[in-house]
């Protein structure tokens, strides 16, 4: 059946053992090993979840202090949902001032018009005042029909802002880790001039990144004003930190991949007389891919650890600020949001973790990893 093995190759390269007892089952294959499989991949999650909810909510009436608790899971999903409800209600009264600026704004146009109407039938200095008033008031609908509404970023905005600061520091560690790690991979003396680099700031914390990457950006954003630049300063600040501290696991990755392709690969581009860059593209970049993507996928894990922490000392929009504004907000539901704000922190790093399987077991050549 063409239809069960395409289905079988998408869960191994997406990742997603836990479809394959269905496909499985669906085509009419032994049913009791399925129902093991389904056993195996889904009830016995739902039976641990459910245990340590159980935990949860006997821990929730147990740890309780003078000024707080520890929020239970009831609370923290009402948390959750009052934080998506805001954010609604937040979206709909922007749309709301929005649209009540763009009737002004037509109000203001069509008073000017007139305005401009009757300078025509006037002279002298009541024209210039007539014309004067109309200038001003299209001044004042062109304000009013670009008005943006200022509200403060509610809970799912933070959460877009953390996954664009990410992605953007994970792509520049991807362009600067990628062609050092296949040049040291390449050159056993580039590697030899690295490796000091190397294992002296791969295990730099975060928090001793973070002031550098502060002063850099603060020195070469000196001569700008505010809105001169495309990049806002604190998002700089938080992606320049998760690109310092996430390039390392995509540069040894990709070192170790280059370094180990298979002689005979190696020897074949001999006979044939590659160029350096014919070997490079058809041979030694090929062949390296799985374990550059696995690399990559350690990075994005790191560098979303790392966000968190960013955004809590830059004081940029994020989860990590969310977090650290709740807690130092001390309100009733405090604790609660924060439970419910690393809930979607787990959750988002999950999805970001399952897409870089699937892009490494793309190009895995048939040796996909579900893990």
């Amino acid at each position: 059946m063409n239809w069960r093995g395409n289905l079988l190759r998408f869960c191994d390269v997406a990742g997603l053992p836990i479809l394959e007892p269905f496909v499985r089952l669906a085509a009419g294959e032994d049913k009791r090993e399925q129902c093991i499989g389904i056993a195996k991949f889904i009830l016995l999650p739902i039976v641990a979840v459910s245990v340590f909810l159980l935990l949860w909510a006997g821990a929730a009436s147990t740890v309780v202090t003078d000024s707080a608790k520890l929020p239970s899971p009831q609370a923290t999903w009402a948390a959750g949902k009052q934080l998506i409800t805001m954010h609604y209600d937040q979206r709909a009264a922007d749309k709301a001032a929005k649209q009540e600026k763009l009737t002004e704004a037509v109000q203001l146009l069509a008073e000017a018009n007139a305005y401009t109407a009757a300078a025509t039938t006037e002279s002298g200095q009541t024209q210039t005042l007539l014309e004067n008033k109309a200038l001003s008031l299209k001044k004042r609908a062109v304000a009013a029909a670009n008005f943006t509404p200022s509200s403060a970023p509610t809970f799912i905005d933070q959460i877009w802002t953390s996954v664009k600061t990410v992605f953007f520091g994970f792509f520049l560690a991807t362009i600067v880790a990628v062609p050092v790690g296949v040049l040291c991979g390449m050159s056993p003396w580039f590697n030899a001039a690295m490796t000091p680099f190397i294992q002296i700031f791969k295990p730099v914390s975060p928090l001793a990144w973070l002031p550098l990457a502060f002063i850099v950006i603060m020195w070469y954003y000196a001569g700008y004003s505010s809105g001169e630049t495309f990049f806002n300063k604190a998002f700089l600040i938080s992606a320049s930190t998760v690109c310092l501290c996430s390039l390392w696991p995509t540069l040894v990755n990709t070192t170790l991949g280059v370094a180990s392709v298979d002689k005979d690969f190696i020897n074949v581009a001999d006979v044939l007389r590659l160029s350096w860059w014919q070997r490079l593209t058809k041979i030694i970049l090929p062949a390296s891919l799985p374990l550059m993507f696995a690399g990559m996928r350690i990075s994005l894990g790191v560098g979303w650890m790392v966000l968190i922490a960013a955004d809590m000392l830059a004081q940029k929009p994020g989860l990590g600020k969310f977090v650290w504004d709740e807690f130092q907000n001390g309100s009733e539901l405090t604790y609660a949001r924060i439970a419910f704000s690393v809930i979607v922190i787990g959750l988002i790093g999950l999805v970001l973790d399952r897409i870089m399987i699937f892009f490494r077991n793309l190009v895995s050549f048939g040796n996909p990893s579900p893990v």
